[in-house]
């Protein structure tokens, strides 16, 4: 779903940033974002493109239908490129949010990665600190 974001005041005028907001539903994931994000050059690489060291885990969102339809719009969210180290693939990663928590989508540059899928990191724990679990659904807003 596409909708307004935030207004930034200048002194002169404020404008409207367009947000792009996907919905899903939390699952349990195999443990590979786990191991992705603890290789030290992809922590260095999020803390350094985001501001904040990941926490060592993603969040497992399945999208909705209307949501990994509109997930190809990521691109438009200023994507940062995620160098890969020899024998591994590329990535990006995008600021987001969820609700007034800064987050970010990590997006491996991996053939046949699932439409449906999206990796959410954070400094901290997200299951634990939004008491999510299985089917918990959650709205991340990326603005673009």
């Amino acid at each position: 779903m596409w909708r307004s974001g935030s207004k930034l005041s200048s002194s002169l005028k404020a404008s409207v940033l367009p947000t792009l907001v996907l919905y899903g539903n939390v699952f349990s994931g195999r443990g590979e974002g786990k191991k992705f994000v603890s290789l030290p050059w992809v922590t260095r690489q999020i803390k350094e493109k985001v501001g904040f060291k990941p926490y060592l885990g993603t969040l497992n969102l399945r999208l909705t239908g209307e949501a990994a339809k509109l997930k190809p719009h990521l691109q438009k969210a200023h994507p940062m490129p995620i160098e890969p180290a020899e024998g591994y693939c590329p990535g990006f990663v995008i600021k987001a949010k969820i609700g007034s928590l800064a987050v970010a989508i990590v997006v491996p540059d991996v053939p046949n990665y699932p439409v449906d899928v999206l990796e959410v990191v954070a400094p901290f724990c997200l299951r634990e600190k939004e008491k999510l679990v299985d089917g918990s659904a959650v709205e991340v807003e990326v603005t673009v």
